[in-house]
């Protein structure tokens, strides 16, 4: 899965906010936090991860601030409330998500159809 940013599609979004939920993060270390956090398995380029960032703030679940760190500068995000009432909505919604396609993996053998 390294490099995929394709199997993330549509959880993206949520994931980002996850990686800003305990502290703000600089734009790479939000990369490194998915990657970390994830056993290397989501190693994401840089070209997902900062339009990603940007769209989030457009849309006010995140807000980032310029700070200057050994002469360079950069930005920290941090969620925002309606990040984080997204976050919680979107956490609730995975939970049932992954209870309906576990209960299907896992059922042995399926339900026979009329």
């Amino acid at each position: 899965m390294k490099n995929d940013a394709q199997a993330l599609k549509g959880h993206l979004d949520v994931l980002l906010l996850a990686a800003l939920e305990g502290e703000p993060r600089h734009g790479y270390a939000v990369k490194e936090a998915l990657r970390e956090g994830s056993g290397d398995r989501f190693d994401l380029p840089t070209g997902t991860v900062y339009p990603a960032l940007h769209r989030l703030e457009a849309a006010g679940l995140i807000a980032g601030d310029w700070s200057t760190v050994d002469g360079r500068r950069r930005r920290s995000y941090r969620l925002t409330a309606a990040g984080r009432r997204r976050l919680h909505a979107e956490r609730g919604n995975w939970h049932e998500f992954a209870a309906a396609i576990t209960a299907l993996l896992e059922a042995k053998p399926w339900p026979a159809t009329t």
